[in-house]
């Protein structure tokens, strides 16, 4: 998805005791209201949709966070 090429932005590019959210600007509280928001628009189909799959996202790489790290999100 589209939504993690924020991962290039990182230094360094992989770090597997990062947690993506809150991290990387994609990822963050500050967009994560705005693909909720998506997720509500009545006359935007499409948009509804890619709002529900940035959702999915987040809490999929949120899930992530708490399996691999023990934290639903970067502090």
């Amino acid at each position: 998805m589209l939504v993690d090429s924020d991962h290039l932005l990182a230094t360094p590019l992989y770090d597997p005791e990062r947690c993506s959210i809150g991290f990387h600007p994609l990822h963050s509280f500050i967009a994560i209201p705005i693909y909720l928001a998506l997720c509500f628009l009545p006359k935007f189909r499409y948009l509804r949709i890619i709002g529900v799959g940035l959702i999915i996202h987040m809490l999929l790489d949120s899930v992530d966070c708490q399996i691999t790290n023990g934290i639903w999100y970067y502090i």
